[in-house]
C-alpha cells in the first residue's frame, strides 16, 4: 500500500494481443488510500494479481477499456479467485457496451455465483464515476470498436493548516481546529472564523490517465491534460507506425508527442507488441518527445506522491 499522500500504479500486465514469457495480458491497477482500481483484467489476471499481493477482500472497483479479449478475458477468473480467496465485500466492474452481458452470461455459463455482491455497468464518454475522495471520468478512445480511455483524479486536498494563525486568533486548540481543517467555518467569543483566516488555500489531488488501446487524438490530448501521470498505448515502434493506424494502436513516439502536447509530467508506456522482447527501443522514440517515461515491466510499482 502506498503511504500517506501517494497514489501508487501496480503493472500486472503490459503485453499486447498476446503473452510472452515475461508480460501478462493488459491490467493495470492503481492503489488509493485503502482502494484497488483494477483497469482491464486480460486472461490470466487472477494470476498476476496472487503475485502482486494487493489482496483479495480490499474495496475495489474493475474499469474495462473495450471488449477485445486480451482487455476483459481475465474478469470471470479474477472474480472466482477473488470468492476462493474468501472476498466478501462488493464489486463493482464498469466497462463500454457489451460488459453487462458479457460479465453475466460468463457466469451463468459456467454457474458460477459469487458469495459477494457483483455489480456491473456500462460507462458512456462523458461520464464520471465518483469515489471515496476520487472520480472517474471516462472519454472515448480511438480503437475502431467502442472503447473509453479513463482519468483518475483525486479530489482536492486541504490546505495546510497554521497553528500560529489559530493561536493569534484566539481559537482555542481541539474540536473548533478539527472543524476548520475540514472546511467549516466556526464561531468562539463572538467572533466567526472561516477556514482561510488559518489554512492555506487547497492543494490539487493527483491525477492519472489510462489510454487503453487507442490512436492519439486531440480529444485525449485534452482529457489527459495536466495528468501527474499517463498509462499510454506504445503497441509499436515507429517503423510500424502504418500498422499502428491500421490496426488504431499508437507508436511510442505518438505517446510522447501526446504527452508532451497534454502537459503530463510522468509517461508509462505499457502495451507492447510480441515483436519487442527489448522494449527500450520504445522508451527511447517516446522520450525524444518528453523527458520522464518508463516503458513498464509486469509487477513495475510506480508510488506517485503529492509535492507537499
Amino acid at each position: 500500500m502506498p503511504g500517506s499522500g501517494a497514489v501508487k500504479l501496480v503493472f500486472l500486465g503490459t503485453a499486447a494481443a498476446q503473452p510472452t514469457p515475461s508480460r501478462s495480458m493488459s491490467c493495470t491497477c492503481l492503489v488509493a488510500g485503502g482502494e484497488i482500481i483494477v483497469f482491464d483484467a486480460g486472461e490470466g489476471a487472477q494470476t498476476a494479481y496472487m503475485r502482486s499481493g494487493l489482496g483479495w477482500n480490499k474495496d475495489a472497483r474493475i474499469f474495462v477499456t473495450h471488449m477485445h479479449g486480451d482487455h476483459c478475458l481475465g474478469i470471470i477468473g479474477l472474480v472466482q479467485t477473488m470468492a476462493m480467496k474468501g472476498r466478501a465485500k462488493p464489486l463493482e466492474i464498469f466497462g463500454p457496451r457489451g460488459i453487462e452481458e458479457f460479465v453475466s452470461s460468463n457466469m451463468r455459463m459456467l454457474n458460477f455465483r459469487p458469495p459477494f455482491q457483483v455489480s456491473v455497468r456500462r460507462v458512456r464518454s462523458g461520464e464520471r464515476v465518483r469515489g471515496e475522495r476520487y472520480s472517474i471520468s471516462a472519454c472515448a478512445a480511438d480503437h475502431g470498436v467502442e472503447a473509453l480511455s479513463y482519468r483518475f483524479d483525486e479530489d482536492a486536498r486541504p490546505g495546510r493548516f497554521h497553528r500560529d494563525r489559530a493561536e493569534a486568533l484566539g481559537i482555542p486548540e481541539g474540536p473548533l481546529w478539527g472543524a476548520l481543517q475540514r472546511g467549516r467555518s466556526v464561531e468562539h467569543a463572538g467572533r466567526e472564523f472561516s477556514p482561510r483566516d488559518v489554512m492555506d488555500p487547497q492543494r490539487p489531488g493527483i491525477s492519472v490517465g489510462i489510454s487503453g488501446d487507442t490512436r492519439p487524438s486531440d480529444r485525449l490530448r485534452d482529457f489527459f491534460r495536466g495528468c501527474d501521470a499517463l498509462v499510454f498505448d506504445s503497441t509499436f515502434a515507429d517503423d510500424r507506425v502504418e500498422r499502428a493506424a491500421l490496426t488504431r494502436h499508437s507508436t511510442a513516439s505518438e505517446a510522447g508527442k501526446l504527452a508532451r502536447e497534454a502537459g503530463v509530467k510522468r509517461l508509462l508506456l505499457t502495451h507492447f507488441s510480441a515483436r519487442y522482447p527489448d522494449v527500450g527501443l520504445l522508451r527511447g522514440q517516446a522520450g525524444r518527445f518528453h523527458g520522464d517515461v518508463t516503458a513498464a515491466e509486469d509487477l513495475l510499482e510506480v508510488e506517485l506522491r503529492h509535492d507537499s
